[in-house]
């Protein structure tokens, strides 16, 4: 669908504001927090952005947008748009929802995170539910929606933890993860280290992994110094792709004709996932649970690779 910005504002350093309003003045699909929408930028970029506004309302998206030195160029990109601008948008989709019988829910956000999990906080608190928000910065002018936070609905339901504080007053994982009982659940959005953190202290202390939540917004750098090449079978014509060394899946069937649909490009959307019908495959995805990643029979072709010689595809 085609969106015009209507509003861009400066949240906390670095962070600005998007709100995306229907050029042909229809309503906007609904959506539940935790969800994102994919927006198409200049250059063919396509990127995911949590949808952080009020999911009543109904006649403008809303995200938040960090510049990010390191990025692929998406943010640069964002951050270059001005008001009257027209986007493409898709979605929503919600690859984060909140569980329905969740006694109680920890909400652990770490910069820019706090996007869908503000939604989740302000949804919680409309309908009674049982939660706490801890949100994790490097410097407290970093810390974006802070108005939110002081809102009424959410006054003192919310941490805020600054990495130039004293140690005592930095958040501590394993304090927080002790606290498990039976039926809450943990929802983790954040910079990858922040979350791996988080989530393996959260295991330790004994968190079920059907309980355990995260959102990743990019993938580490993984080590392709041992990549070798493989082939791909096409299961349906019975064509065979080679796959070299510095190659994605993606890339070697894109320079045969054969399209699959990415968006992130990262392993974090899940939008190119691919099932898998023979060997077997080296994950290299943030999409996947490890329940998943087990049974082998699925894969995300723009950056997972084979540990066979060759993959069985359902293409």
């Amino acid at each position: 669908m085609k969106v015009g910005i209507a509003r861009i504002e400066e949240t906390a350093v670095g962070i600005r504001v998007f709100e995306l309003a229907p050029l042909d003045g229809k309503p906007l699909p609904p959506y539940t927090a935790g969800a994102h929408i994919s927006v198409h930028l200049p250059a063919g970029l396509v990127r995911q952005y949590s949808l952080c506004g009020r999911p009543e309302q109904d006649d403008a998206y809303v995200i938040a947008v960090q510049h990010a030195d390191g990025s692929r160029g998406g943010s640069r990109a964002m951050h270059t748009l001005r008001v009257g601008d027209s986007l493409h948008v898709e979605g929503p989709r919600n690859d984060f929802p909140l569980a329905r019988d969740a006694r109680h829910s920890v909400l652990l956000a770490g910069g820019i995170g706090i996007t869908p999990l503000l939604c989740m906080a302000e949804r919680l608190a409309r309908a009674g539910g049982s939660f706490e928000l801890h949100y994790c910065v490097r410097e407290r002018e970093r810390a974006a929606f802070l108005d939110r936070l002081a809102e009424p609905l959410l006054k003192g339901r919310c941490t805020l933890y600054v990495d130039d504080a004293p140690a005592d007053a930095r958040l501590d994982f394993e304090r927080v993860m002790r606290r498990y009982r039976p039926g809450w659940h943990l929802y983790v959005c954040g910079p990858a280290g922040f979350m791996e953190h988080a989530l393996s202290t959260a295991k330790q202390a004994g968190w079920p992994d059907r309980e355990l939540h995260r959102e990743y917004f990019g993938a580490p750098v993984a080590d392709t110094a041992s990549d070798r090449a493989f082939s791909v079978r096409l299961a349906r014509s019975g064509r065979v792709v080679q796959v070299g060394a510095a190659q994605t899946v993606v890339q070697a069937l894109a320079a045969q004709g054969v399209q699959v649909a990415t968006s992130c490009e990262q392993g974090v959307c899940g939008t190119c996932l691919t099932r898998v019908l023979g060997g077997q495959p080296e994950h290299r995805d943030l999409y996947l649970t490890d329940a998943e990643r087990a049974c082998n029979d699925q894969f995300l072709p723009c950056c997972s690779r084979s540990r066979s010689d060759e993959l069985v595809l359902d293409l």
